[in-house]
């Protein structure tokens, strides 16, 4: 326990056994990265803007992890990435940016399903008079071409379409999405949140990505520190700085360097693209994980099962009980996962993200979502999967909203795919 005058903080006991499936939340910090980032906590404290020795290597260590941002995601020229405190304020700031650089255009596009941190600033641009148009998607949590061209006006701005889904991991094509934008009119800008997809597919911000303007991402999602981010931003892209107050990163954002966590996010960088070939192995543990659940456990809708996903996410609803008390009875046991977003776990209300894609209302409240990562054992995902039968069956035993939902056996074997240790639970 870490005391202080005023409050005493429990750390968590380990727990060999505890099944961590909540990644898209954040991810462990990679051992590598917390080497990374030990220096710069300790004698190597100084301010990177300042012009002495010691200070010139904390900048040399900004440069390098740059490199290391920009090789991930395929570009030579390392300049186009802009520090940030993580995606939300990389969201708020190509948003803003956008409008502010583009005062003429007053008309902005993004879909129903994205996160809070591009939701929120739509919201904000419509208080100061700006149309943003929400486009739909269907049962799948697809979205349809057509329907984004139909809304692109002489006036829009910026069209901002998120690269996977935080919920339910759906994939959105992105680069396809974004010549059709540019074919309709090349100076509408783009941008796309890719917070939950750098680190764990191959993306080329230059090539699959080449008319994107503008690309948000966070460090913690793929096993960096958190409070460390990145918004990438295409040369020549008419926008205007988010944070002001500082010379810092060419004038496009103010703020004193937080080296370690830029340097913590590069080395995540580094270490994802060694890892990228990974998410084969992800995606399997993954799908056995859905057939499981699907076979065993009856009243069961898979969320996006028919759409291109993220390898590592199962967005799954149980018919006849609570998301939030399945989460809670699973956490007793030492399984961690969640309801949907991190960002809005607070709230009582049906995921925005489900009821865009029309999950029916008998299983949209016991909705819950399931999330890896290249850390995650066969051995975990087999005790999490008996322990959701467990309790999905003794929640809808208590529950008044069964009705009749056949239940299961409170004991139930798993294998998982052969060659891996250990796998009959």
């Amino acid at each position: 326990m870490w005391k202080t005058a005023a409050h005493s903080f429990m750390v968590p006991d380990s727990n060999e056994n505890s099944v961590y499936a909540d990644n898209n939340a954040t991810s462990p910090l990679a051992p590598e990265v917390w080497e990374e980032m030990r220096a710069w906590f300790g004698a190597a404290f100084h301010n990177a803007s300042a012009l002495y020795g010691p200070a010139r290597n904390a900048a040399r260590a900004i440069g390098h992890a740059r490199e290391q941002v920009a090789a991930l995601l395929g570009l030579k020229d390392s300049r186009v990435v802009v520090f940030t405190s993580g995606a939300t304020e990389s969201n708020n700031a190509a948003l803003f940016g956008a409008a502010r650089g583009n005062p003429a255009r007053r008309h902005v596009l993004t879909t129903s399903v994205e996160h809070p941190s591009v939701l929120g600033p739509c919201a904000e641009l419509e208080r100061e008079g700006y149309a943003v148009t929400y486009l739909p998607v269907d049962s799948n949590g697809a979205l349809d071409p057509a329907r984004l061209q139909d809304a692109l006006r002489p006036d829009t701005l910026l069209v901002s379409i998120m690269h996977a889904n935080n919920e339910t991991g759906i994939l959105f094509p992105v680069g396809d999405l974004a010549r059709l934008v540019k074919k309709f009119d090349a100076r509408i800008l783009t941008h796309s949140d890719a917070t939950q997809s750098v680190g764990k597919l191959p993306i080329r911000f230059g090539e699959d990505l080449d008319h994107v303007d503008f690309l948000s991402m966070s460090a913690h999602k793929f096993h960096g520190p958190k409070g460390s981010g990145a918004l990438l931003i295409r040369e020549g892209a008419p926008w205007r700085p988010f944070m002001l107050g500082g010379h810092q990163e060419e004038g496009r954002r103010g703020g004193t360097y937080n080296v370690p966590g830029i340097a913590g996010l590069g080395r995540a960088c580094e270490l994802a693209s060694q890892y990228l070939d990974t998410h084969e192995q992800t995606s399997r543990l993954r799908d056995e994980v859905q057939a499981y659940i699907t076979g065993h456990i009856p009243g069961v809708w898979v969320n996006g099962a028919n759409s291109p996903r993220l390898p590592n996410t199962l967005s799954v609803s149980f018919e006849g009980i609570e998301g939030e008390g399945l989460v809670h009875q699973l956490s007793a046991a030492a399984v961690y996962i969640s309801t949907g977003s991190a960002c809005t776990s607070g709230s009582t209300e049906p995921s925005h993200v489900l009821r865009a894609m029309g999950v029916p209302e008998p299983f949209i409240h016991g909705s819950v979502r399931i999330s890896f990562s290249r850390y995650t054992t066969p051995e975990e995902v087999g005790r999490l999967c008996v322990a959701l039968a467990v309790v999905v069956e003794k929640l809808r035993r208590l529950s008044p909203k069964r009705r009749g939902v056949q239940g299961t056996p409170d004991v139930l074997p798993i294998t998982l795919h052969a060659g891996s240790k250990g796998n009959n639970v």
